[in-house]
C-alpha cells in the first residue's frame, strides 16, 4: 500500500472528476523493461489459489486473461528469520509453490508434471505461461498483510538490509530453491521470475496485529529499496536484461505519510501500484459505504478516503503519474442487518455479510448472480461505483461500467495502468479483466 516516485516537474491534480493532469510520456528501454506505449494490465495471483478455489494458472488462458497482461505478482514469498537468525526470504507454501505435481488437465501446456522433476507447482506453471506469451512479465511478491511483521527488523541496518536483498535474488531469482518433496536445487527456479514486488504492510504504521512498527521506518524503507535497486542492478548486468522492482502502497494518507520517502522512492520502482479498495468494510459496522469509490460523494460520512485522493497525494509528493498504477478489487465487502433507509447506503449494520471464503467478502463471480436472487443493484453517480441491497444486506464492489470509469480515469490522468486484486474472483469468461483491458485501449463505452 505504498509508493514513492520522484518527480521532476510539477504536476497539477484538479479536483473536478474527469479532468486530465500534465502526464509523462511512456518510456521505453533495455530488455526486460516494460512496454510502456500501452497502459500496464498487473495482478496478483495468489498461491493458495490451487486448494480451495481450484484456480490454476492455467485459468488464465481459460478465461481470456493471459494475453491481456502486462504483469503477473505472484502472491507471496516470505520475509522471516532463518536458523541463523537473519531475515531472509523464505516459500510461504513450498508444496504450492514448487512441489504439488500440477495435473495434465491443469497445466498451461496440457502435460502434467512428473514426480521428482526439480520444479513443479506453481512455478512451474509460470514458466509454462511465459513461454507461450513471451512478453509478459511475472514479479515475486514479498510480504503482504500476513508477511510484513519482519520487514522493520530486515530494513533496519546496512547489512540487515544486503542479507534480505541477497537472499531474495538468490532464492527467487536464480531459482536456488530448498530441496522439499523432492523438488528444487540449484537453479531450479531460475528464469521463472522477473522481479520484484515489495509488499510491506505497512512501514511506520499498524498493519497486522503483530507486526514490527518503528519511528525509523520511513527512512529504512527508502534505504532498502536502493538496496533492491543496487542488488537487481548487478543481476541484471549478470544475466543480461533488466530486473523489475515495484511496490504497493496504500490508500490511507496518513500511513502514506509516515512510511514513504515518495519523492525519493520512485527512481528505483519500474512502477508502484496504490490500494484502491478496502476504504470501507463490515470491520466498522456504524455505517455501510463504498469500498472503492473512485471520487468522494457530498454526503459521505468519510470523506477523506477515494481512489482519486490517494492518486492525488501521492502525485503531490513527487510521484509521476506515469508511474502509479491504480488498484481495484475483483471482490467486495458487505454488511447485513443493515437498516433499511436510502436503499442501504450510509446505514448502520449488525454484522458482516456471509461470504463464502470469510465473513464480510466476496467474489465478484458471485456478487454479479445476485441480482437474479433478490438483490438491486444501485448506481452511485458521484462515487463512480455500483452496489447491492436486498433489504438488509449491503455489497459494495466493481464491475465492468464502473471499471470503464476507472479506466478513463488512468488515460485521461496519464497514470500508468490499472493492477487487481484478484483474479480467481472473475467470473469464468473474465468479464472484469474485459472491462478493463477494454477501458485502457479506449474500447467499449466509456
Amino acid at each position: 500500500m505504498r509508493p514513492v516516485l520522484s518527480f521532476l516537474c510539477a504536476v497539477l491534480l484538479v479536483i473536478t472528476a474527469g479532468t486530465a493532469v500534465s502526464a509523462q510520456p511512456p518510456q521505453g528501454g533495455p530488455p526486460g523493461r516494460l512496454d510502456r506505449a500501452r497502459p500496464l494490465t498487473v495482478v496478483y495471483f495468489i498461491q493458495w489459489g490451487i486448494y480451495g478455489r481450484g484456480f490454476n494458472v492455467k485459468n488464465l488462458i481459460d478465461n481470456g486473461s493471459a494475453d491481456k497482461l502486462s504483469v503477473i505478482d505472484y502472491a507471496f514469498g516470505n520475509v522471516a528469520p532463518n536458523g541463523a537468525g537473519d531475515i531472509v526470504c523464505q516459500s510461504f507454501d513450498s508444496w504450492a509453490d514448487y512441489g504439488a505435481p500440477i495435473a495434465a488437465e491443469n497445466s498451461v501446456d496440457g502435460v502434467g508434471d512428473v514426480w521428482g522433476a526439480p520444479l513443479r507447482g506453481n512455478f512451474n506453471q509460470l514458466r509454462k505461461l511465459k513461454e507461450q506469451y513471451p512478453d509478459l512479465k511475472v514479479d515475486i511478491s514479498l510480504g503482504g498483510w500476513t508477511g510484513s511483521k519482519w520487514f522493520s527488523d530486515a530494513a533496519l541496518t546496512p547489512e540487515s538490509r544486503a542479507t534480505l536483498v541477497s537472499s531474495c535474488i538468490d532464492l527467487f531469482l536464480r531459482g536456488n530453491l530448498p530441496v522439499e518433496n523432492e523438488a528444487g536445487g540449484p537453479g531450479a527456479a531460475a528464469g521463472v521470475f522477473d522481479g520484484i514486488d515489495l509488499d510491506w504492510e505497512w512501514p511506520g504504521s499498524e498493519g497486522n496485529t503483530g507486526n514490527i512498527i518503528r519511528p525509523e521506518d520511513k527512512q529504512n524503507l527508502t534505504a532498502l529499496v536502493e538496496e533492491f535497486r543496487s542488488q537487481l542492478d548487478a543481476y541484471a548486468a549478470e544475466v543480461g536484461h533488466h530486473q523489475l522492482l515495484t511496490q504497493f502502497l496504500p490508500a490511507a494518507t496518513s500511513a502514506i505519510d509516515a512510511g514513504f520517502e515518495v519523492d525519493e522512492l520512485m527512481d528505483s520502482y519500474d512502477f508502484a501500484s496504490f490500494q484502491g479498495y478496502d476504504l470501507a468494510g463490515p470491520w466498522d459496522l456504524s455505517a455501510t459505504n463504498h469500498q472503492s469509490k473512485l471520487y468522494v460523494p457530498k454526503d459521505d460520512p468519510q470523506p477523506q478516503f477515494s481512489v482519486d485522493t490517494t492518486a492525488r497525494t501521492l502525485i503531490g509528493e513527487g510521484a509521476p503519474t506515469s508511474k502509479l498504477v491504480m488498484g481495484v478489487p475483483f471482490y467486495g465487502h458487505g454488511w447485513t442487518g443493515v437498516t433499511n433507509n436510502d436503499h442501504g447506503l450510509y446505514q448502520p449494520a449488525g454484522a458482516p455479510a456471509p461470504g463464502t471464503w470469510e465473513a464480510g467478502s466476496e467474489d465478484y463471480k458471485v456478487l454479479a448472480t445476485l441480482p437474479s436472487s433478490g438483490f438491486t443493484r444501485y448506481w452511485d453517480g458521484q462515487a463512480m461505483v455500483p452496489w447491492l441491497f436486498d433489504g438488509t444486506t449491503f455489497w459494495s464492489y466493481d464491475d465492468p461500467q464502473s471499471l470503464m470509469q476507472k479506466t478513463r480515469y488512468v488515460r485521461l490522468n496519464g497514470l500508468g495502468g490499472v493492477m487487481f486484486w484478484e483474479l480467481s474472483g472473475d467470473t469464468s469468461q473474465g468479464d472484469l479483466i474485459t472491462a478493463i483491458h477494454d477501458g485502457l485501449t479506449a474500447r467499449g463505452p466509456h
